[in-house]
């Protein structure tokens, strides 16, 4: 990539090979991110929009102290990429706001900072310890399961509904409550293995390739069933599974939220455990995690001993929806008299710019209808952790977002990302117009193995 060179686009302790400050310099701040942006949406506000954020970014690139008003429009943003998609000029804004996220020092695994190289102040002793506890918990499946016991008892019993009914949320930290209300009740009767998934799943009939799959944290938590359905669907389109079993975090969260340097960490492992693999692509059924593995080459390409191998393995990543349209049918679909809401997911829209496979797989089911949903590529609020640590503005465009898909009358609500489906089941909640939601995965499932399409709507 080519930095910009001259006297206002020198290193600094922040930027030492100039590279951010020439993609900053990309910018003609023509506008066009404006009404693509959610948070300028919500506010008009110039500096909570990515033309505004590169400004600031811009400004402590050339030396202008970070202020504590500065960390905040930057922590603002949710990092969907609309921007991206909607920018004529093709500003690199992902790779800004990933950088400009780590000026705060929170990355546990990055080396030591240089002198003036986290320009940022240091956030609240609040937030440090809610963002501390946020990236100790979710990237550990075997944490995250333990820590959600209490909560998984409580919806057993219905007591989880004290939150609200009890006034209880009113007196809890908003992230607290915000969690609380996001955790989803486990799914009847959509076929997840209670003792988790083979190491190898077998093709059905000839086979026509051979796949790993990522299992993902929170949807390897909080959606197994998802997984199932993922590995039965790859399974009947002729492709033996390969899911090892240690595997772990891939990284995305921790990238998307600044953490570069416990990214790569979480990299490398995935890098060794999916090239013992040795499989013809790797399938990811989560928007984040695909868009994350797909940038590796990018993370690692400054380490001599990882740069090529991450290379190769960001070359087989593929997001299922992606790798199902290439692959073409091999298995016969069966009728699902079903209207459905597809939801496109940030990181698989705007990241990974998927839009059309999803629904060309959707509409090949006999008698299944689309039915779109209005400003669907605007953000739904989940965005990583962004519904956890801004749960205000987050809230509001879930309401939106909810507004937008009640409104298509359709039966069920499919995406691609566990994140979107939690945030959106519980705008919708919320709102008073309950829908069933599903991963595509799901409804590829029901489909191929003939269940009837009340079994989605359980």
């Amino acid at each position: 990539m080519a930095v910009a060179q001259g006297p206002d686009r020198r290193g600094t302790a922040v930027d030492p090979s100039g590279e951010l400050r020439g993609l900053a310099g990309d910018c003609v701040h023509c506008g066009f991110c404006l009404p693509a942006c959610p948070t300028y949406q919500l506010w008009g506000e110039e500096m909570d929009s990515p033309r505004g954020r590169i400004h600031l970014i811009t400004q402590v690139l050339d030396g202008a102290p970070g202020t504590a008003a500065t960390a905040a429009h930057l922590d603002r943003c949710l990092g969907c990429m609309a921007c991206v998609t909607a920018c004529p000029s093709g500003v690199r804004y992902d790779r800004l706001i990933e950088a400009a996220r780590g000026w705060s020092g929170d990355d546990p695994a990055a080396a030591p900072p240089a002198p003036f190289a986290t320009p940022l102040p240091a956030r609240s002793r609040r937030d440090r310890a809610l963002r501390a506890a946020i990236f100790a918990l979710f990237p550990y499946p075997r944490r995250l399961r333990a820590a959600i016991a209490p909560l998984r008892a409580a919806q057993r019993t219905g007591a989880d509904g004290l939150i609200d009914r009890g006034g209880l949320a009113g007196r809890l930290p908003a992230e607290l409550a915000a969690a609380l209300r996001l955790a989803p009740a486990p799914p009847p009767g959509r076929g997840a293995p209670r003792r988790g998934l083979p190491e190898r799943v077998p093709a059905r009939g000839p086979r026509r390739a051979v796949v790993g799959m990522l299992t993902g944290c929170v949807q390897r938590v909080f959606f197994p069933q998802v997984n199932a359905a993922t590995a039965r669907v790859l399974a009947a389109e002729g492709c033996d599974v390969i899911i090892p079993a240690g595997q772990g975090c891939c990284g995305a969260l921790s990238l998307h939220g600044g953490r570069r340097a416990e990214a790569a960490r979480f990299a490398r492992r995935t890098i060794e455990e999916f090239e013992r693999a040795a499989v013809d692509a790797i399938v990811v059924n989560v928007a984040g995690c695909g868009s994350a593995m797909k940038e590796y080459a990018e993370l690692l390409a400054d380490d001599p001993g990882w740069s090529e191998r991450a290379a190769a393995l960001a070359g087989q990543v593929r997001d299922l929806s992606e790798y199902l349209a290439g692959l073409g049918p091999g298995a016969p679909r069966h009728p699902l008299d079903i209207a459905v809401a597809y939801h496109d997911a940030c990181h698989l829209a705007h990241a990974q710019r998927i839009t059309a496979q999803p629904r060309e797989l959707l509409a090949a089911i006999p008698g299944l209808r689309l039915a779109p949903i209005p400003d669907g590529g605007t953000c739904c609020g989940s965005a990583g952790i962004y519904n956890l640590v801004q749960p205000e503005p987050a809230r509001e465009l879930g309401q939106r977002k909810a507004t937008a898909v009640a409104g298509t009358g359709a039966d069920l609500l499919v995406t691609g990302n566990p994140g979107c489906a939690m945030q959106i089941t519980s705008a919708l909640a919320a709102r008073g117009t309950p829908m069933p939601t599903a991963h595509i995965a799901e409804v590829l499932d029901a489909s191929l193995r003939g269940r009837p399409a009340s079994a989605l709507l359980a």
